[in-house]
């Protein structure tokens, strides 16, 4: 394993995404693991398989479930919670400006931000001017990201990440993939991502691992 870095796949939509972005910096510094953030979106693999909704909506009991257990955890790690009036929200302009950001150095903080205005305010982040509120926070200009994110290239970008995560076989967020291919689903299995990637570190597993390119 060359690169110690772990894909994270969400959506902005995903509720159990927002612990997950508010957990994995620490998380991986920790175990000296990089973080890519990788954010997609899910409505076309939802509709892929049929739904035209999250299933926390299409399955009014696991839904239910959902945000008493969103609750429990977030008072758990001590992050603030709001359940937004609307859900799921659309994420598509918000992961374009990330896209745009992740290509700077302000990418990460604006993910992480975007989550806590949506689930930690209520916030609606489909509205360009909640998000320019966001960059302004950041001391960004709105307007130049703004119009980036419009562009013709974001669309197509986005668009590939999401293609992407189809490939991958992704059909849920949070995600994360380690550089070996594992995949792991669910902000729960965060730590055993990188418990994971751990072991593929381990002197036997490297040792397995050069034995399996000279065959």
């Amino acid at each position: 394993m060359r690169e110690k870095v772990l894909d994270f796949w969400f959506d902005f939509a995903s509720t159990y995404s927002y612990p997950a972005a508010q957990r994995i910096g620490p998380l991986a510094s920790k175990a000296r693991v990089k973080v890519r953030f990788r954010p997609f979106l899910l409505g076309p693999i939802f509709q892929a398989q049929g739904w035209e909704s999250s299933p926390f909506n299409l399955y009014a009991a696991k839904g239910r479930y959902m945000w008493r257990d969103l609750e429990r955890l977030c008072g758990e790690l001590h992050l603030p919670f709001l359940r937004p009036q609307m859900f799921p929200q659309q994420s598509v302009l918000a992961a374009r400006v990330a896209l745009v950001g992740l290509k700077e150095k302000w990418g990460k903080n604006f993910c992480l931000a975007l989550f806590r205005a949506e689930f930690a305010e209520g916030r609606r982040i489909d509205d360009a001017a909640a998000i320019g509120e966001i960059l302004t926070r950041l001391k960004l200009d709105p307007a130049p990201v703004l119009e980036a994110a419009r562009s013709n290239d974001l669309r197509i970008a986005l668009r590939t990440e999401t293609e992407e995560a189809q490939r991958l076989g992704i059909f849920g967020a949070p995600t994360f993939i380690t550089p070996d291919g594992e995949m792991f689903w669910g902000n729960d299995r965060l730590e055993r991502a990188l418990r994971w990637m751990e072991k593929a570190r381990s002197p036997r597993a490297r040792a397995k691992a050069r034995t399996r390119r000279r065959k």
